[in-house]
């Protein structure tokens, strides 16, 4: 990887106070070879007053830079940085030829070659920094342009853009200008493309993706049309501004490393999103969200923009709340924060307790490598918890009322947190700058913890808050760790913010001892020092429930009695989100050391065999699995969990018998064979092509039985051979790598370490799909002499390929199954060195803490 400056934040400062960016005109051409493609530029800016600035532009060769007619010297290039001196206050034109190179790694200019049918696509995505690979430009947000693209491409091709194209009599591709955006969200996208096109309310529509796909885009096309006219149109009802841009164009896109990307007219999706084989409902509902998500961005993160980095959270929070809010009150998908409270909640609980955690809107961002990191749970999940929890404070009408003055306020311009805190208190009398400040400006989770007295026929309850780690009511883990004990309640002072929430108040059913049902729920505002204390008419309740309802983020506990209703009626919750509070706060009890991990098994083992709810379901055994089999329980006893989970499943695939619940037994299918410890059932299913009952085998669940062979040594590389040779796809490339990776061979370890390490030709999906096979807890003695091995060799990977790969390889190469003090030591070893990228640092720093957490669940410690 070429060397490649990192931009500051008081650069970025000085240069749009001495700059006016008006317009781009650029100039690819796509016909040049396989490596590499022309990139012209043209800027026309103004200086406001006389001195100098540079323009960001990466060139495999800088073939020409002019200045007002005035030729630059090319060399005068270093590392991205290209200088413009004795600028003289006025209006200026610059002129840059280049040639740029193709990306391999999701970054820039990505070039994929179909393995199905030979056909190649291109299609840029230039978030954060990552506009220089593909022209020149002063690449920060709050320099807004016009953009004229015009694109060159093989015949056959068509070309997609921010704005409508047109092919010009002489082959060229022309988009229309584009109203003011930043540089990071300029795209482009070409190849063969399958087009699907419409119109909604005079806007042209159009969904895209390879050819070899093609069948399974109109399979689901109406669908995905249904679904972007309902958020269009309830956008449009929640949004005074219109919908900002000449089209809307949905390209779902090879080798994409996030869900998708909010290019203004030009979203890109990773194209998993059209399924080649069998999804759950829920599956289905997570596709409907980030269409949701992707447009929400036309408003929040392209008509109104970040003025700097550390706003990110102005796009991210605002189109996660508002993707998954639109997506429960304009679709058939009516319930998703079940699954944002099982899977992104989690991922938010997750980073917001390591060391690496920062405030949903952090107010030390210095330049755009530390930006980049803070993609995460955080940005996303905590930072729409947050907004969840300011829209039941203020209201709906209040809340969006400071919204569209926001938009009004700074369409096609550039905002801050400052900026939005006024908007809202322009709608509200309420304090939103404490509110900020509180909920903004703060790390960790707080813990609600209830305590109830019965007297004289009254319930008196008060919730407390508890500094981290918090009260779990629950088994002692330093006792019998299969059995449940009962903690008495610590108190541990922390730092808080105040909680709107809901308090769910349950009591056994006369009828049905195994059931519960609702007496009622209260609200209660329970303040950020202090308690809330509630008195409710009639008995004790059976089950006392916190944050019913899940409008706020915190961790939740249970007292006494509550907690044995859980242990024995969890199932007999009646609401799917009430039974994903619960199971959330049985995981942070494993996690923060108060729960046995065994414990949770057994829970598991009794009551999700009843559950109905598909992302509970997921949720549970992906868990169950992922953590507490493969990480949280010493070897010794994996053998046991995995029995356990294959048993749970099989019960699960005894209820489904009758097919009226096909995602429940798809879930069941896929975690039986993924904690298959014997090869002889999946292998049948192999062969007959089908589990018995169903479902047929489609690709994915033949490449998934097909890795799971390969970790238990009960096939070889005829069997991948054949099986690839069946499914040629990009996807069954993938499939193959991982299998390799996979295999219990100390020649196959070689060969994968040396083509994830050594070499650069793995695209970032093989490179993923490799590393994914590779570290697997059966082969711990096989591979025990690569852990120091990725230390060393992570290193200049990262390095040399990337920020894409170094979060891949922090991700998914790293060792996570060996759980011991010595590999926590030479981690910590590694981390103290400085020669780390910011992305790799990042990335080992996470895990090393999850190793760390890991060793005190299985010491039987509480978090500290």
């Amino acid at each position: 990887m070429a060397c490649m400056s990192v931009l500051t934040r008081d650069e970025a400062q000085l240069r749009a106070q001495f700059l006016d960016v008006h317009r781009y005109t650029v100039e690819l051409d796509l016909t040049t070879g396989d490596e590499t493609f022309g990139s012209r530029t043209v800027i026309r800016f103004t200086a406001r007053t006389a001195g100098d600035t540079f323009v960001e532009v990466k060139p495999a060769e800088l073939r020409s830079v002019t200045l007002d007619g005035h030729p630059l010297d090319p060399r005068s290039l270093h590392a991205d940085r290209l200088p413009l001196e004795n600028l003289t206050a006025g209006e200026h034109e610059l002129r840059v030829d280049a040639v740029m190179r193709y990306s391999r790694t999701g970054e820039g200019m990505h070039r994929f070659t179909d393995p199905s049918d030979g056909e190649t696509y291109l299609y840029t995505q230039l978030f954060m920094d990552d506009v220089q690979r593909i022209f020149a430009a002063f690449d920060q947000p709050d320099l807004k342009a016009v953009f004229e693209m015009r694109v060159r491409a093989p015949e056959g091709w068509s070309v997609l853009a921010n704005g409508i194209t047109e092919q010009r009599a002489d082959g060229v591709w022309e988009a229309a200008p584009t109203p003011p955006i930043s540089t990071y969200l300029v795209a482009v996208a070409a190849g063969p493309w399958h087009s699907v096109r419409t119109e909604h309310r005079g806007l042209p529509f159009g969904i895209h993706c390879r050819r070899s796909l093609a069948p399974h885009l109109d399979a689901d096309a109406e669908e995905i049309f249904e679904i972007t006219r309902a958020c269009y149109d309830r956008y449009h009802e929640k949004f005074e501004e219109p919908y900002p841009f000449d089209s809307y164009d949905q390209a779902f896109v090879p080798e994409f490393n996030a869900g998708a990307m909010e290019n203004p007219g030009l979203v890109t999706f990773r194209d998993e999103f059209v399924y080649r084989s069998a999804v759950t409902d829920t599956e289905r509902q997570t596709r409907a969200m980030v269409i949701a998500h992707e447009m929400a961005h036309m408003w929040f993160g392209d008509l109104v923009t970040l003025k700097w980095w550390d706003d990110i959270w102005l796009n991210e929070s605002f189109a996660e709340y508002m993707g998954y809010q639109t997506t429960a009150e304009a679709t058939r998908f009516t319930d998703p924060w079940t699954e944002f409270g099982v899977t992104r909640k989690a991922w938010g609980y997750e980073a917001d307790q390591r060391p690496t955690t920062h405030p949903v809107a952090p107010e030390n961002v210095d330049d755009t490598a530390s930006a980049l990191l803070n993609f995460d749970g955080i940005s996303y999940a905590k930072g729409a918890s947050a907004l969840r929890q300011l829209a039941a404070w203020l209201g709906e009408k209040a809340f969006l009322a400071g919204i569209n003055t926001h938009f009004a306020r700074h369409k096609f311009g550039n905002a801050t947190l400052a900026d939005f805190i006024d908007s809202l208190a322009s709608a509200t009398e309420r304090d939103v700058r404490a509110w900020a400040d509180s909920w903004l400006r703060t790390t960790g989770v707080d813990t609600l913890t209830p305590e109830v007295r019965a007297e004289n026929g009254h319930v008196h309850i008060d919730i407390r808050h508890q500094g981290s780690p918090g009260v779990f009511s629950g088994p002692d883990p330093s006792q019998d760790r299969g059995e449940l004990r009962h903690l008495s309640t610590l108190t541990q002072p922390g730092s808080s913010r105040p909680h709107r929430i809901t308090v769910g108040i349950y009591d056994r059913d006369l009828h049905d001892e195994g059931r519960l049902t609702l007496r009622r729920r209260v609200e209660a505002d329970v303040p950020a020092t202090g308690v809330a204390g509630l008195s409710i008419q009639g008995p004790r309740p059976a089950l006392l429930l916190p944050n019913d309802g899940d409008l706020t983020y915190a961790k939740i506990r249970f007292d006494a009695e509550s907690f044995e209703t859980v242990r024995t009626s969890l199932s007999g919750l009646p609401d799917p989100l009430s039974r994903a509070i619960v199971w959330n706060s049985l995981r942070d009890a494993v996690r923060d050391g108060e729960l046995a991990p065994i414990a949770y098994l057994e829970t598991a083992r009794v009551h999700l065999p009843r559950e109905t709810d598909l992302a509970v379901a997921q949720g549970v055994l992906a868990f169950a699995t992922g953590q507490i089999a493969d990480r949280y329980l010493p070897a010794e006893q994996r053998p046991a969990a995995l029995a356990t989970l294959t048993a749970l499943c099989r019960d699960l695939l005894r209820r489904t018998e009758d097919g009226d619940h096909p995602g429940l037994r798809l879930i069941a299918v896929r975690h039986l064979i993924n904690v298959a410890a014997h090869p002889d059932t999946i292998a049948a299913w192999l062969a007959d092509g089908t589990v018995p009952g169903g479902p047929e085998l489609d690709p994915e669940l033949r490449w998934r039985i097909l890795a799971r062979l390969a970790v238990l040594g009960a096939t070889d590389e005829a069997a991948i051979a054949a099986e690839l040779a069946r499914d040629p796809s990009a996807t069954g490339q993938e499939g193959a790598a991982r299998c390799r990776a996979a295999l219990p061979d100390a020649e196959a370890k070689r060969a994968a370490w040396a083509a994830m390490f050594t070499g650069d030709e793995l695209s970032n999906y093989l490179f993923t799909a490799t590393a994914q096979g590779f570290w697997q807890p059966e082969q711990a003695e096989l591979v025990r002499e690569y852990v120091p091995r990725f230390y060393e060799d992570a290193v200049p990977l990262a390095a040399r390929r990337g920020p894409a790969i170094a979060a891949a390889a922090g991700r998914y190469c790293f060792p996570a199954h060996f759980v011991d003090a010595g590999h926590l030591r030479l981690g910590e070893a590694c981390l103290d060195g400085t020669d780390l990228t910011p992305a790799l640092r990042r990335g080992i720093a996470d895990q090393l803490d999850d190793l760390a957490r890991a060793l005190r669940v299985r010491e039987g410690k509480k978090e500290q």
